[in-house]
C-alpha cells in the first residue's frame, strides 16, 4: 500500500453548480399534499442523484476447506478520509481505505436483471480480477436504499460462487479498476463468512451494504 493520504489541490465548492459533476444536488422547496385537499407548511428538501439511478454490489464467495469464504476489497474512500479533525460522536480511527464488497454504479441505459448481472460481472473483473459469467450471479434479496432521507440511489445485491477460495492475508488488487487514482492502492482479502460478519459487528468492517450482503448470504446458505 503506497498511498498515505489524500491531498486537496483545490476546493471547487464555492463555484460549483448543483446540477453538474458526479453527484447532482437538487435543493427544493416542497409541501405535503393531503387527501382532504389541504397542504402542509412549506419546507426544504435536499436530494442527491447520480446520472444513473441504481448501483450493484456483489458478494463473491467460495467454499474453502473450513467453510464459506467471502472476498472483500479495501479502497480509498474520500468521504471517510475527510472525517479526520471533525468531532465524531465516538472515538474513531483516521480512515484512508474502507473494506467493502465489490460494487459499482450502473451506466445510463443499463436496465433489467440481465444488465445488473452484466454490470456485476464487469465490476468483479475490474475490481477483483476474477472472471464470473453474468448468469453465475443471482439476486441476494431485494434492493435497498442506503440513505433514503437524501440519496435516491438503490443498491441491488448479487452473489456469485467462485471456483476456489483465495488467501487469508490481504494482497494487492490485480487490476486498477476504472483507471482513476481512486483505485490506487486497493487490496483484496478472503475471510471466512462467520469471521467477516463478526468483523462487521466489531466495527472492523463498517460498510452497511457489505454487512447486509454477508448476512443475506449466510441465511441463504444456512451457515
Amino acid at each position: 500500500m503506497n498511498v498515505t493520504a489524500i491531498e486537496v489541490v483545490e476546493d471547487l465548492t464555492p463555484r460549483a453548480r448543483l446540477d453538474e459533476g458526479y453527484l447532482r444536488l437538487k435543493r427544493l422547496r416542497a409541501r405535503n399534499r393531503r387527501a382532504d385537499g389541504t397542504a402542509s407548511a412549506e419546507y426544504r428538501i435536499d436530494v442527491i442523484d447520480r446520472p444513473a439511478l441504481d448501483a450493484v454490489a456483489v458478494v463473491l464467495w467460495a467454499r474453502g476447506p473450513e467453510g464459506v469464504e467471502v472476498l472483500t476489497r479495501g479502497q480509498l474512500r474520500p468521504a471517510a478520509f475527510f472525517r479526520r479533525g471533525k468531532p465524531a460522536a465516538l472515538p474513531e480511527p483516521e480512515y484512508l481505505l474502507v473494506e467493502e464488497i465489490v460494487a459499482g454504479v450502473l451506466e445510463p441505459g443499463e436496465l433489467g436483471l440481465e444488465a445488473l448481472r452484466r454490470r456485476g460481472a464487469e465490476e468483479a473483473r475490474e475490481e477483483a480480477g476474477v472472471e464470473i459469467a453474468p448468469e453465475g450471479l443471482e439476486r441476494l434479496g431485494g434492493p435497498f436504499f442506503a440513505l433514503p432521507g437524501i440519496v435516491s440511489e438503490k443498491i441491488h445485491l448479487l452473489a456469485g460462487e467462485l471456483a476456489r477460495p483465495g488467501r487469508g492475508e490481504p494482497y494487492d488488487a490485480p487490476h486498477e479498476g476504472d483507471g482513476t487514482p481512486l483505485e490506487e492502492g486497493a487490496w483484496l482479502r478472503w475471510r471466512h463468512l462467520r469471521d467477516a460478519i463478526a468483523a462487521c459487528e466489531a466495527g472492523e468492517i463498517e460498510d452497511a451494504k457489505t454487512e447486509l450482503g454477508f448476512r443475506r448470504l449466510a441465511a441463504k446458505l444456512g451457515v
